[in-house]
């Protein structure tokens, strides 16, 4: 057993490396003043000074957050509709075929996806640009949404729901001061994943996107077909130290919901 966990340790400690190395390696060298990722010259933030002085590149920056923030926000209150609809169909034909279909968006590629709002778009005469980005993110953050929500409505005890009932609660006090407060963590890991979705998202962006509208995925994929710049080393490192924070963000936050005695008696 013992050598089991060392090699097991080892193995982490490998693919760790692999996953991070080239991340550590793109940040070092956003403070290299020699403009190039090849030989290290000397430390400097002339990389970062350049990135926020560029006005087009905080606008992007903006568009990004906006769009993301929007996204989540709406997706999080469509998918927990929509998984309190999958867990509370009648027929288990129905549920089984709204999970299958909510399933079918996430395994699908990104391309296909990102080709289909494309042309639906086009049908039905929305132009490409913020609104267009916008409802594409909502489309594909709606089933991560309910993913994450959904175990949580299955794991929580219906003798909750009717013991309310029977104090004479109504379906909305049951469902705002029972059921929502119990799956608040889902709800918030949900939402968390549909901003990371949304920021990360390349594929889809970049089909949806016109008008001037763009985000960063999309302008970092332009800015490196131009050719390697410590900018783009700078501005990534920015966005994966942003994510970081929002991953500790979301650990102290479920953390917090999880303590014994405040989500009631379990």
């Amino acid at each position: 057993m013992k050598k089991l966990s060392k090699l097991s340790t080892v193995y982490l400690i490998i693919m760790f490396f692999i996953l991070y190395a080239p991340i550590l390696y793109l940040m070092f060298y956003s403070f290299n003043s020699g403009g190039t990722m090849y030989h290290f010259e000397g430390f400097t933030l002339d990389w970062y000074k350049e990135l926020f002085g560029d006005s087009r590149l905080l606008i992007i920056v903006l568009n990004t957050a906006i769009i993301a923030l929007l996204s989540a926000a709406i997706s999080t209150i469509l998918g927990v509709a929509g998984a309190l609809a999958i867990y509370y169909a009648r027929r288990r034909r129905v549920k089984n075929t709204l999970l299958s279909l909510n399933n079918v968006l996430i395994v699908s590629p990104d391309v296909i996806i990102g080709a289909s709002f494309l042309i639906l778009f086009t049908m039905v005469g929305i132009k490409l640009g913020f609104i267009s980005v916008l409802l594409a993110h909502i489309a594909f953050s709606v089933p991560i949404v309910v993913i994450m929500v959904l175990p949580k409505i299955e794991e929580m005890n219906t003798s909750m729901i009717y013991a309310a009932l029977d104090l004479g609660a109504s379906r909305w006090d049951v469902l705002t001061k029972v059921v929502l407060p119990y799956i608040t963590p889902g709800i918030f890991a949900g939402f968390f994943m549909a901003l990371t979705y949304s920021l990360d998202d390349f594929a889809v962006t970049f089909f949806v996107t016109g008008n001037g509208f763009t985000t960063l995925s999309v302008e970092i994929y332009s800015l490196a077909r131009r050719g390697v710049s410590l900018n783009i080393n700078a501005l990534s490192t920015l966005l994966f130290i942003f994510t970081m924070l929002l991953v500790v963000g979301y650990y102290f936050i479920t953390k917090r919901n999880n303590k014994p005695g405040r989500m009631g008696v379990r």
